[in-house]
């Protein structure tokens, strides 16, 4: 484990009926608010009216950037900037998932530099500052309202990158369950697979001595091993609903991971497929992480072994730590399957044809990238080929 310090600024306000919290938060910053948003699902399920509400409590000039995509694009973050600065925006609010809350990021750092956004997120510039914000969380999957993370597609170039920056913290995060009861299935699925891909993305890194934080990881991870199917089955189900979106927070919030960076080559390798093909996040990891813990299995054998007996309880009696290791990343990929998520890349009509350009896009920033296992592009040709 290596020296860390930790510090997450993030006002956390969880539960049921905290959208009134707004009124206590907000109006610090100032009268005139960007309401951020996406498709419009929040104006159906009366969301919206519920944040205007409070938002007109306090007299709040409000303006409004809908139609943000659920993978956010550098023209509609740079549509949100040019807002900021013309109408003189105090305080930013995002209301959704993290594709609107990752977008609200780049609106907020962009709206505080003269640098063009993109060149923020291709780090070939820094954010110095940026607007204060705020969300209210509808989805449970990307951890985004309680981290300083953002990922941003360049459609033009057909490039996504993660970025991040200490400016772009939530200063508070409102997270009710009820307001994800209205999450179809599929993005549900997409949800759970994105927040169990972050702990397994923390879990396998090469720092020696993270034993606490390898049972915390392990146990967010049986947690939504165990509620999933109960939570499909009533997707309205307050309970579940609130174990999971308790989960997704803590699985990327910087907990689970003090004194260590986990490897992240599996989101590296998603991102270029949803770059050229547009496709769910959480649908491309499930396709993804099984081949890459395939790919890198024998980095540390004993690592793969030790997850599949705590997590999906293998017996391990007369069975080689390999055997056992493959047992487990096939109880992974089985678990997935049978929460209906995607496990090949035909599943959304990607062939071999699109191999090749995929594997140019992660290594666009740099030509080796992975934490547990340093990966070249001709890696990523395999494991693409193998999803296929």
């Amino acid at each position: 484990m290596q020296n860390f310090v930790f510090q997450n600024p993030t006002k956390l306000i969880f539960g049921k009926g905290t959208i009134e919290q707004l009124q206590q938060e907000i109006p610090q910053y100032g009268k005139n608010i960007l309401l951020v948003y996406g498709g419009g699902s929040i104006k159906r399920n009366g969301l919206y009216d519920q944040v205007m509400n409070q938002l007109q409590a306090f007299d709040a000039n409000v303006f409004e950037l809908s139609g943000v995509e659920p993978n956010p694009r550098v023209t509609t973050a740079r549509k949100g900037i040019e807002i900021c600065k013309s109408e003189n925006i105090d305080f930013i609010l995002a209301v959704g998932g993290g594709s609107t809350i990752d977008c609200t990021k780049a609106i907020a750092a962009g709206a505080k530099s003269e640098h063009d956004i993109w060149d923020i997120v291709t780090k070939k510039a820094q954010a110095e500052d940026a607007l204060p914000f705020g969300t209210v969380l509808t989805l449970a999957a990307t951890g985004s309202e309680m981290n300083a993370g953002s990922v941003i597609t360049n459609w033009e170039t057909k490039e996504k990158h993660g970025w991040g920056s200490p400016h772009t913290f939530p200063r508070f995060s409102v997270l009710d369950p009820v307001n994800t009861f209205s999450v179809p299935r599929d993005q549900t699925i997409y949800g759970m697979v994105d927040m169990m891909s972050h702990a397994l993305e923390h879990y396998f890194h090469p720092e020696k001595n993270t034993l606490l934080q390898d049972r915390m990881i392990e146990g967010l991870l049986r947690t939504v091993i165990e509620t999933a199917p109960k939570l499909l089955e009533d997707l309205e189900n307050y309970e579940h609903r609130a174990t999971i979106l308790y989960s997704g927070t803590m699985a990327l919030n910087g907990m689970l991971s003090m004194g260590y960076a986990g490897d992240w080559a599996t989101h590296n390798l998603e991102h270029a497929v949803s770059a050229v093909h547009d496709i769910p996040h959480g649908g491309g990891l499930a396709i993804l992480f099984p081949h890459w813990m395939e790919h890198t299995l024998d980095t540390d054998v004993a690592r793969f072994k030790q997850l599949a007996v705590r997590v999906f309880d293998i017996d391990a009696e007369g069975k080689s730590d390999k055997e056992v290791a493959l047992e487990g990343i096939h109880a992974l990929r089985d678990f997935w399957n049978s929460i209906g998520a995607p496990s090949r890349l035909a599943d959304y009509d990607i062939n071999e044809d699109s191999v090749e350009e995929m594997a140019d896009k992660t290594v666009i920033a740099r030509p080796q990238f992975g934490n547990f296992k340093s990966l070249t592009r001709d890696d990523a040709v395999s494991i693409y080929q193998a999803s296929l």
